[in-house]
């Protein structure tokens, strides 16, 4: 992978070229070779198991988790020293993109693999190391992560289970529920948050077998049928004191490190769901015929699978530049003992897992209900598969923390970075005002880009990227200038700012991406990933107007408003895309042709 110097949440005030970024273009033969495998194993071994697990079979996830641990697709995130394979996070971006069209299985996997074993990979001691890695990463034990509670979700900090040293000061006696754990029925470790002492947020390790846990019934959900959703409760569960994962107190610096990384890995998964998805509404499209002609000849349908399509590439695009991101902090710090270096490097790129769950996850929701609306009512019924998977999309949203949780912590992340001086944001701000307004006094036009050619196809949306970046600064500086850290409590401007940083994000990595495949390949055999780059960016611009557009009408009255919304309005006119149907349609003949999405 190539080096990068960004920090996290760099994209927000400092564009990249396009050498710096990583694409899914970049995957070694060793990734192409991971790809294969998962792919083989979801071909041949999980999709014949489908029907069983959406009959509540739980014993065939089961059997599959412990399958996949013979072939090694457990051990990604256990290092070679225990017995795992130690991958960067590319081959976990692939495995987890695989595995995301299952469903339920996917869910089981992604949970295992990922927040039920990375707390012990990072945090855990040698001991915890050597007595849980090996087995977890071959599938002898599968593991559940437990830190909601039925009165503390979104607020893991509010957790009322307790945790009491014991008179012989061997073991802890936990106290309280789990809610909604993943895995719970069939797990042999349980990822534990209690308050030591009802006070200090502390991580443990319980097995099983531990005196004291019990589980609840499965639950009854609407979609995700074949995984094990349980309650888990602690009475006087006794767990040994060398099973305190890191310090006692520190618990917290665990569970949202861990989160953060659990979102990186469901974006990823949402990504291949949503792959599948579009390629179940193209097949459908091009089969069924009404009035004559297939579905996908008529230009309506033909542009809701372009868009979505768009969407898809742009999800791809930031997914696996997030990957190299989390690579360059990630890498060796397997070996780490420093609690506070693995707490640094773990959390610098929260911005941008924040946005692949979000981005990822509402790419998913938008896909898959254009692809059952593309069916009709045959999506609707059980004997076609877009059936389930809409119904299994619609928990994306939820896990990791909400979306809605997800966009607050962005936006609260920048607005603390902004009282602290990090990432020059003052500076960024003060220019991005400054040159808009003197532009504005100029009378002078705002946005400023080189005519497209053959040759520079890309120079609208590429400047397109710059303007949302200058808007989106002085907007948020206009919102800080005018609340200052009191901003955090207005949710609803905090929301709209991380949905426009979210755009901004999305929209250059796909520029990004395809700047960086015309460089290698030209423009002329780039053209598909030139037409979603800029349907993509198209579409969004629309969105990042009315984001920002209703943020400066609530900071300002209507009188100061106005040249600051027209500025915005004159700054992003000038790149619509006169040429949106004809780029929809190739889009949609592209994917006829390709049989599904394919880049």
């Amino acid at each position: 992978m190539p080096e990068t110097p960004c920090r996290g949440g760099d994209f927000f005030v400092l564009a990249q070229s396009a050498e710096t970024v990583f694409t899914p273009e970049d995957l070694s033969a060793e990734h192409r070779m991971i790809q294969r495998t998962v792919q083989d194993f979801i071909d041949g071994e999980v999709v014949p198991a489908m029907e069983a697990m959406e009959d509540h079979n739980y014993a065939e996830v089961v059997r599959l988790l412990k399958q996949a641990g013979e072939i090694g697709l457990l051990s990604l995130n256990v290092p070679e020293e225990f017995g795992g394979l130690g991958l960067d996070q590319a081959a976990k971006c692939i495995v987890a993109e695989s595995v995301g069209k299952t469903g339920a299985y996917g869910v089981a996997h992604i949970n295992h693999v990922g927040i039920a074993t990375l707390p012990i990979t990072f945090f855990g001691t040698r001991a915890q190391k050597q007595r849980y890695l090996q087995k977890l990463g071959s599938g002898e034990y599968l593991g559940a992560y437990c830190l909601t509670e039925p009165s503390s979700g979104s607020d893991a900090l509010g957790a009322k289970t307790t945790a009491k040293l014991n008179t012989e000061g061997t073991h802890y006696v936990l106290n309280g529920t789990k809610q909604f754990i993943t895995n719970a029925g069939f797990s042999d470790t349980f990822i534990v948050y209690a308050k030591v002492d009802g006070t200090r947020f502390t991580a443990f390790v319980v097995e099983k077998d531990n005196p004291g846990l019990r589980l609840g019934p499965e639950e009854r959900k609407m979609g995700i049928q074949g995984s094990s959703t349980r309650q888990v409760y602690f009475e006087d569960c006794l767990v040994p004191v060398s099973n305190v994962i890191g310090e006692v107190g520190r618990g917290h610096v665990i569970a949202f490190n861990v989160l953060n990384l659990g979102r990186f890995n469901l974006g990823a998964a949402s990504l291949g769901a949503a792959k599948y998805a579009l390629d179940l509404g193209v097949a459908y499209a091009a089969e069924r015929r009404q009035f004559g002609q297939p579905l996908i000849d008529f230009s309506n349908t033909a542009e809701k699978l372009a868009v979505a399509a768009s969407r898809v590439y742009a999800a791809e695009s930031l997914q696996y530049r997030t990957a190299e991101l989390l690579e360059s902090a990630l890498q060796g710090l397997y070996d780490e003992v420093d609690a506070k270096t693995v707490d640094k490097k773990m959390k610098e790129y929260a911005l941008e897992c924040s946005v692949c769950k979000v981005f990822g996850s509402e790419t998913l929701g938008i896909v898959v209900d254009e692809s059952l609306q593309i069916h009709g009512g045959y999506g609707y019924m059980k004997d076609y598969d877009i059936e389930r998977v809409y119904r299994d999309a619609r928990i994306n949203r939820i896990f990791e923390g909400t979306n809605e949780i997800n966009r607050l912590l962005l936006a609260g992340t920048l607005l603390r970075k902004m009282a602290s001086g990090d990432l020059q944001l003052a500076k960024a701000i003060k220019s991005a005002q400054s040159e808009l307004g003197n532009m504005d006094a100029l009378g002078t036009p705002f946005a400023s880009f080189q005519g497209e050619s053959e040759l520079h196809p890309l120079s609208r949306v590429a400047s397109a990227v710059k303007s949302v970046r200058r808007l989106l600064l002085s907007t948020f500086g206009h919102a800080y200038a005018e609340y200052g850290p009191a901003l955090e409590l207005e949710q609803e401007l905090m929301m709209r700012l991380a949905d426009a940083a979210i755009e901004l994000y999305a929209m250059e990595s796909a520029v990004l991406r395809t700047e960086k495949a015309m460089i290698r390949n030209g423009a002329q055999k780039e053209s598909l990933k030139i037409a979603l780059t800029k349907v993509f960016v198209g579409e969004s611009l629309q969105r990042v107007e009315i984001f920002l557009r209703q943020v400066l009408q609530s900071v300002f009255s209507r009188q100061k408003e106005a040249p600051w919304t027209q500025i915005l309005a004159r700054e992003l006119e000038s790149y619509a895309d006169v040429h949106w149907m004809e780029n929809k349609r190739f889009i949609a003949v592209q994917l006829r042709e390709k049989s599904g999405y394919t880049c």
